[in-house]
């Protein structure tokens, strides 16, 4: 398909209820074929900075945390916090991807889980999940994909705990990963919620997908960024949903030799040149489309915009073809 750079196809201005305005035409495209805006680490609004720290983290920081503790939990709140939206700012904002890094505290007697980068959230999931059950509540017409990654070696309890919070809570909006998964089709039935679930287990339960692939470049820069994002696209779109992530990252080195330094510092700058880059993208089912696009600081630009009106590439298309 052609870089078509067509106008947008309408002025969203309320970007809380998109997918009830999309067009006609696109009712029947299967949402791994659509523009999808995302958020990179959706819950790390609400990290705990007294919590234990992620074991995820290098164990470096895990080592100068023990000798210099006030230090280095600030520093690395700064470099893990990626929204500042909450959840319900970030849907209202016209997010329908969430980045859901789940983990059970160590030492918790309970079965409570909680989301984790650098820190665990404040927030449990379970507590969040009510939430997000909330507002689907308020928003019929709209449709939210949710990726739990599974941050650490649960146990089967743990697994079963979860899923049991994930069915209690969502129910019948939990769209089976047999279907088709078109808006006009998941309005029909009920469906609001898309559910990955990154572990074997999810294999047992009709309304767990599997995991979502998430391309992600681990670097700082932004040239290299995008030079691997369109390296992933030359080899081919993975079949059914799949991430690009717009996202910077730094490791232990730079951050220890940028001590007064953020993710926030380091992303703002930035934006710009990456919201050149999905200007550029088109969606739909051929091998350098691009499908749910993911990015930190939800709100600090026109990202959400610019995902969702790459739709009007598809609509231009269907018009063209009919």
């Amino acid at each position: 398909m052609k870089n078509v750079n067509k106008k947008s196809y309408t002025n969203i201005n309320k970007c809380e209820q998109w997918m009830a305005q999309l067009p006609e035409k696109l009712l029947d495209v299967p949402l791994y074929y659509l523009s999808v805006p995302g958020s990179h680490d959706s819950m790390s609004y609400c990290l705990d900075k007294t919590s234990p720290l992620d074991p995820q983290l290098p164990v470096t920081l895990s080592i100068f945390e023990k000798f210099m503790p006030c230090i280095t939990r600030t520093i690395i709140l700064r470099w893990s916090t990626t929204q500042t939206l909450s959840v319900a700012e970030q849907l209202n904002a016209g997010i329908r991807y969430l980045d859901l890094r789940i983990g059970h505290r160590p030492g918790d007697p309970t079965t409570a889980l909680y989301f984790v980068h650098g820190f665990f959230t404040s927030l449990t999931v379970k507590g969040i999940f009510l939430e997000i059950s909330a507002w689907l509540h308020t928003h019929p017409m709209e449709v939210l994909i949710l990726d739990c990654r599974i941050t650490q070696e649960f146990t089967p309890e743990l697994h079963l705990h979860l899923i049991s919070c994930i069915n209690s809570i969502f129910g019948y909006r939990l769209c089976p990963n047999h279907e088709v998964p078109t808006l006009r089709r998941m309005w029909k039935m009920g469906y609001q919620v898309i559910l990955s679930y990154d572990a074997t287990i999810a294999h047992k339960y009709h309304y767990l997908w599997p995991s979502i692939p998430y391309w992600w470049a681990d670097t700082t820069r932004t040239s290299k960024l995008i030079q691997y994002l369109e390296k992933k696209k030359q080899k081919g779109r993975p079949v059914g949903f799949f991430v690009a992530g717009l996202n910077l990252t730094e490791d232990t080195l730079y951050i220890v030799t940028h001590p007064f330094g953020s993710l926030k510092k380091l992303t703002l700058p930035k934006l710009p040149i990456l919201y050149f880059w999905v200007q550029k993208q088109c969606p739909g089912e051929y091998r350098d489309s691009t499908n749910i696009v993911a990015e930190d600081l939800i709100g600090s630009d026109c990202f959400v915009s610019a995902v969702i009106n790459l739709n009007s590439k598809l609509v231009w298309e269907k018009q063209h073809l009919d």
